[in-house]
């Protein structure tokens, strides 16, 4: 019985395991899952001297053009393997500063319709599946509904907490139960303080409700720091991402006793101030200020790119193919020299 008088019940939702047997993942593609799960671990924990990049749409707007920007990526990855592990971004869960606007393929398949929950379930379900099944890639997305986990935990190889919910305390338990790497961002504040405290609490084990049951996590050790910079009081978008604030974040992970220290710089949101090609020169200052710090190398240990087929950013409705309908991303041939240009350099 509904006890929230101003909700709606429109119907039951498929469970985990009936998506998981409707959309199942190959055993060869399982098998990809438990060795890139074991890189990226060993990235993050420093026994990998690797970088990892998180790259893709800011959403996944549509199935199509995602899949054909990874099969594009895929061969790169390839090509690049030996300095840097490659994590597509498939992300499928937008968050909405006011509540209003395109919430993602997850809820909105398709952006021009009305939600459709199931219809975004088996979509989102179907594209990371095919993503691995094709490419071997598994991908990134973000936990923006801590419930959604199990539709998808067999799949992912990669989870970030946003900026607006990082301080949330479902999205912090859920993470300590999660067996992923998980990256949380500071919050739109800039203060490190909440990220930390989410990391700390992540790492740590938990007993909490979750889906109608009891559960009890064991702690997530590879819960690490996302820099995504902030915006300050009068709503100017700050960076984050120079030498003076990597080093301040290396003091405070070294004051907090976190294990696997690690950061990823977030090249584009209030680090670019959304201006997709100041990406490339975040990247490459970053680089710099790896090879000049010890502690900087240490700490860093890859980049999240927003990048797409096409330059830019659309209206919904106006339907150009691989561009992104969010915020705007690089474009493919820049995508790729960047990739390149870092692996020119590491």
């Amino acid at each position: 019985m509904n006890t929230l008088t101003n909700m709606i019940v429109h119907r039951a939702l498929p469970s985990p395991s009936e998506l998981r047997a409707m959309i199942p993942l190959s055993p060869e593609a399982s098998a990809a899952k438990e060795r890139r799960d074991r890189e990226i671990g060993a990235i993050l924990s420093g026994q990998d001297p690797r970088l990892l990049l998180i790259i893709g749409p800011c959403s996944a707007d549509r199935e199509d053009a995602v899949l054909d920007y990874i099969r594009r990526l895929a061969p790169l990855a390839e090509q690049v393997k030996g300095k840097m592990l490659i994590i597509p971004r498939i992300y499928t869960n937008k968050p909405r500063t006011t509540g209003d606007g395109y919430k993602g393929l997850a809820s909105q398949p398709d952006p021009t319709k009305r939600p459709d929950i199931e219809k975004g379930l088996i979509s989102t379900r179907r594209l990371h599946v095919q993503a691995v099944n094709e490419t071997g890639l598994t991908c990134a997305d973000e936990m923006l509904y801590p419930g959604n986990d199990p539709y998808f935990a067999d799949v992912l190889s990669y989870v970030a907490v946003g900026a607006r919910s990082v301080e949330n305390q479902q999205h912090r338990l859920v993470a300590s139960g999660m067996g992923v790497p998980v990256g949380m961002k500071n919050p739109t504040s800039g203060d490190l303080s909440v990220m930390l405290n989410s990391i700390t609490a992540a790492q740590h084990p938990h007993i909490f409700s979750y889906r109608e049951y009891e559960v009890e996590t064991r702690g997530n050790l590879l819960a690490h720091a996302i820099l995504r910079g902030f915006v300050d009081s009068t709503g100017r978008s700050m960076p984050n991402y120079h030498y003076e604030d990597l080093m301040g974040l290396y003091d405070l992970y070294q004051s907090r006793g976190l294990k696997n220290m690690a950061c990823i710089v977030d090249a584009n949101h209030a680090n670019s101030g959304k201006q997709p090609l100041q990406q490339i020169r975040i990247v490459n200052e970053v680089l710099h200020a790896r090879r000049h710090s010890g502690e900087i190398r240490e700490l860093v240990k890859g980049f999240m790119v927003e990048s797409y087929l096409e330059d830019g950013a659309q209206k919904i409705g106006e339907g150009i193919y691989g561009k992104s309908i969010t915020d705007p991303c690089l474009g493919w041939e820049k995508s790729r020299d960047l990739i390149l240009e870092i692996a020119d350099q590491l």
